[in-house]
């Protein structure tokens, strides 16, 4: 797909968060959509199901969303919104590959614990930042699909609450109270849940070694 610079600024002048998409050649506004929302929708989705599926993904979305054009109601929200909405749709697909992710990030942060040492302090902090983020995906594999995809959307892909219902088709009341709860949860719940994810597994290795007696 060539596309010209006048055809991105022309694109851009109808506005990018709202393109229209009924035109006779949707080319130029798509071009213009792909530059601003494939890199930032590749690196979401590759921090859920790895970057080769995520690669596959985002090229679904893109296809699924030019067929689907004519569906695409600029009043009704953002085409940011919209594409993560395909996004999240085809990424069901793939809960499984997800969940077997997550147990294994919570299984090697209980066994290897990262610690921040050393005089570097933003190295500490990120550091610090990506234990954190392993201690939770053991609660993050416990929760459902649809309390998972609303937090990663925030949490993940910087979408806002009202964007997040736009791409989920849910009212923006429902997301703030599921927020509300899935993070409630979460504090409530993530050391434990990852512990028991460890001592599963723990329970499963140790029958297969009985079983191999």
């Amino acid at each position: 797909m060539q596309v010209t610079k006048n055809d991105h600024e022309q694109a851009g002048s109808r506005g990018q968060d709202r393109p229209d998409l009924g035109g006779p050649d949707p080319a130029p506004v798509f071009g213009a959509l792909f530059d601003a929302h494939a890199a930032p929708l590749q690196r979401y989705l590759a921090r859920r199901v790895g970057t080769e599926t995520a690669h596959d993904l985002v090229a679904e979305t893109f296809l699924v969303a030019l067929r689907r054009r004519e569906t695409y109601r600029p009043e009704a929200g953002t085409a940011r919104a919209w594409l993560y909405g395909i996004a999240t749709n085809l990424l069901r697909h793939h809960v499984r590959t997800e969940t077997r992710a997550l147990n294994a990030t919570a299984r090697l942060a209980a066994a290897n614990p990262m610690v921040s040492a050393g005089h570097d302090g933003r190295v500490a902090e990120r550091v610090d930042a990506q234990s954190r983020a392993a201690q939770l995906a053991g609660a993050l594999a416990e929760l459902s699909v649809a309390d998972r995809d609303t937090l990663l959307l925030v949490s993940w892909a910087g979408l806002d609450p009202g964007e997040v219902a736009e791409a989920l088709g849910i009212p923006a009341g429902t997301v703030r109270s599921r927020l509300h709860r899935i993070r409630r949860w979460l504090r409530a719940n993530a050391s434990e849940t990852n512990s028991k994810s460890t001592k599963d597994e723990s329970s499963r290795e140790g029958e297969g070694e009985s079983a191999g007696r």
